[in-house]
């Protein structure tokens, strides 16, 4: 039951949302144990977001996970993501932070896992 959260200073076109969403949906698979079956995704753009000092486009992205994931996925599914980024809304990698967060408890369908 994973969440993918991107906020961004791009601007996201019907287009764009299509590639993310396919994007993120082979990008969640590389995660052990996580699919596009459970996936949500949300997406946030037109925001005005600073680096380093300065106002610059960027994007910010968060992962939730029901359970534990091993650090070496989590490396590669960060390479993904942010490349998928950069393709699609043309932010540089550099300019990309992805934030993790695991849980062992999960509510979906008016219950808990």
């Amino acid at each position: 039951m994973p969440m993918i959260a991107l906020t961004t200073s791009a601007h996201i076109t019907p287009a764009d949302e299509t590639a993310l969403r396919a994007g993120f949906g082979r990008a969640i698979e590389l995660l052990p144990g996580k699919s596009e079956t459970h996936l949500m995704i949300s997406f946030t753009g037109d925001t005005p977001m600073a680096f380093q000092g300065e106002k610059r486009d960027a994007a910010y992205l968060e992962v939730s996970c029901f359970g534990h994931v091993a650090p070496e996925a989590y490396a590669k599914m960060t390479g993904a993501v942010c490349a998928l980024v950069c393709e699609t809304l043309h932010i540089d990698t550099a300019n990309t932070y992805v934030k993790y967060t695991e849980t062992t408890n999960w509510g979906w369908a008016g219950r808990n896992f």
